[in-house]
Formats: structure tokens, C-alpha cells, sequence
């Protein structure tokens, strides 16, 4: 491609990312004087493209509103971000890949053949665990609508299935929410949504989600618990509390350096104690599955606190013992939490 044509498509590419553009700002990105950016425009302006000036003291540059544009034009990056972004729809679970692959292949076909042969070379697999069951699609018109929704902060009705059967099937009053963010989690799309029935917050799989029309008034945005979606669901589907901890937290020193166990502890907190010693505090579902978290480190460990966690290495020493005994299994109680 010209020098001045690849100019011209960077140049198109800024003016769409951002709405005002200061001239000297895009003379700098393009690596040209503010002469050659003025040139540039004009040049764009003969193609169609409807390109204002914007007054003030730094002058600049925006793409008009309510103007129909010329074909969209993309960057190597851009174009190669798209195919990438396509190849992937198979794992969004929004039940869209054949419609992925069709636009796939109309955007690889207008592709120049340096960008063709880049793209081909990509290959994305979707590999699900063995013995797992595939994740029921979202239907993408369902998708929209539940966007358009947390999007105009309109209040959303809709039938809520059981986890079997059709959505809808109940025969149960609509749900009525407050949405407030449409989110992926394990290949499954998911509405968080403020339910005004419940008088709280719920996570909502958009499989089972049938909406109704039209939808209700608008509301105010509320605050989630935690200011942030991705903190919020990751401790909703962790069974973390609203604070983001694992309901059993216990503390123990660990013969292993500090070093060692922060690559491993994910959200533990890990505090050096001196060489190869280390203070470790961990969260899980449950004390026995706490207790195996700490043993899967392999090294000498010391049990701080709090007695759940004692008691649930006593629990596990015992299986442990019977396991390598060949002895039956017996019946035990299950600690608190377990």
C-alpha cells in the first residue's frame, strides 16, 4: 500500500475512535506536519468522508454526525483483530457461529492477500473438558434485547425457565428487574440484574431468560455490592460473600518461600517470614477443601488458626490413613462448613 493511502487509512481509523481530534494531537500520531494532516483531510473529504473543522484554540478535526459513510475501511490491525474476534465467536456460547463464519469469510475476501494469508494462519478450537456437559446457547435476539435494556436503564420482564425444559414453561409470574450488566462466565452468558420483587441482587442465565414487552420505566442506576461487576460475579459464583471472601479462611506457615507460594495462592494473602518460611491466609468452599488446598503445597505447614481448620486436617489425616490402609471407608461427620 502507498505511503500516503496507509496515511490516509490511519488517519480514518483515529477520526472514528475518538469524537474531536486536536490537529497538532493527530499530526503527532501520524508522525507529518499539521500542513500534511490538513492535506490529508481534504483528501478524505473528496471521498466522501464527512470531516469537520472544530474551532477553538487547539483546532481540530471530528467525523460529521447524521452522514451516511463511504465503506468502512480497516487497518491491518483492525482487520486481523476482527478475524480474530470472529474465529473466537464459537466459545461465547451466544449461538452465533455460523454466523461468525459467514461474516468470516466476507471480510477475508476483500482482504488484501498479505492480511488473507495472516488470518489463515490463525486457528482457534473451542476444547471443552471431558465428560462435560456443552453449555446451552444464548439466543443472540435475546442477547439484544436484554443489551438494549441495561443499556437505556429500562426496567426488563421476563419469564424465567426451570433448568430444564423451554423458557417460560414455568407458569410463574415474570420477573421484574432492574438490568444492569450482561456478563460471560464458563461459556454461559449471564443478566445481573437488581430483581424489585426479591428486594435484591441476582445473576440470571440469559438461556432461561424469555423477555416480555414492552419493557417498564427507567431507573437510576444502582451501586453493585463491591462498585465493580467483575468482583461481584467472581464472589458470586466462588460462594464469596459480598466483600469478596471465601466463607472458610484459615491461616497457616508454610516451609516454602514466600516466592514459591505467591505463585500458587491466587487470592491468598502471603507474608514472608525469612528464608523458606512463609505466613500463608486462604480462603475456599469449605475447611475440608481448605485443608487439601494447603496440602497440595507439599511442605511442612504449622496451623494458626482458626479450630475448623485443625479440625478439618484431622478429618482428612483420618481418610487419608484408611485410603493408604486399603480400609474401608466409614461414615463421618462433616465439620462445619464442610
Amino acid at each position: 500500500m502507498p505511503k500516503t493511502s496507509a496515511r490516509l487509512l490511519t488517519l480514518l481509523s483515529l477520526l472514528q475512535a475518538r469524537r474531536d481530534w486536536p490537529g497538532h494531537l493527530l499530526a503527532e500520531r501520524l508522525d507529518v506536519s499539521a500542513r500534511t494532516v490538513r492535506r490529508d483531510v481534504g483528501r478524505l473529504r473528496e471521498l466522501g468522508y464527512p470531516i469537520e473543522a472544530v474551532k477553538g484554540p487547539d483546532g481540530g478535526y471530528r467525523l460529521g454526525a447524521g452522514t451516511r459513510l463511504p465503506p468502512l475501511l480497516f487497518d491491518d490491525d483492525q482487520a486481523v483483530a476482527l478475524a480474530v474476534a470472529l474465529r473466537a465467536a464459537a466459545a461465547t456460547g451466544a449461538g452465533i457461529e455460523e454466523a461468525a463464519a459467514r461474516a468470516l469469510t466476507t471480510v477475508r475476501q476483500v482482504m488484501p492477500p498479505r492480511l488473507r494469508h495472516r488470518v489463515d494462519a490463525l486457528e482457534v478450537t473451542a476444547v471443552e473438558r471431558a465428560g462435560a456437559r456443552p453449555n446451552p446457547q444464548a439466543d443472540p435476539q435475546v442477547l439484544v434485547a436484554l443489551g438494549t435494556a441495561v443499556r437505556t436503564r429500562e426496567v426488563l420482564r421476563f419469564d424465567y425457565s426451570p433448568v430444564t425444559g423451554p423458557a417460560g414453561a414455568t407458569g410463574a409470574p415474570p420477573r421484574r428487574v432492574e438490568p444492569h450488566h450482561l456478563v460471560t462466565w464458563g461459556g454461559r452468558w449471564y443478566l445481573v440484574a437488581w430483581d424489585l420483587d426479591r428486594d435484591d441482587w441476582r445473576t440470571f442465565r440469559v438461556d432461561r431468560i424469555a423477555p416480555r414487552t414492552p419493557t417498564g420505566p427507567r431507573f437510576s442506576p444502582r451501586d453493585l455490592p463491591g462498585g465493580e461487576v467483575t468482583a461481584f460475579v467472581t464472589a458470586k459464583f466462588q460462594g464469596s460473600d459480598d466483600a469478596g471472601r471465601r466463607p472458610c479462611r484459615g491461616e497457616v506457615i508454610l516451609d516454602l518461600p514466600a516466592s514459591v507460594v505467591s505463585a500458587y495462592a491466587h487470592d491468598g494473602v502471603v507474608e514472608e517470614l525469612g528464608p523458606g518460611r512463609c505466613r500463608l491466609l486462604l480462603g475456599a468452599w469449605s475447611w475440608p477443601g481448605l485443608a487439601a488446598s494447603l496440602g497440595g503445597f507439599d511442605a511442612d505447614l504449622q496451623v494458626v488458626g482458626p479450630p475448623e481448620l485443625r479440625d478439618a486436617f484431622a478429618l482428612l489425616a483420618r481418610r487419608y490413613a484408611d485410603a493408604a490402609a486399603g480400609a474401608p471407608a466409614e461414615p463421618t461427620a462433616r465439620p462445619p462448613g464442610g
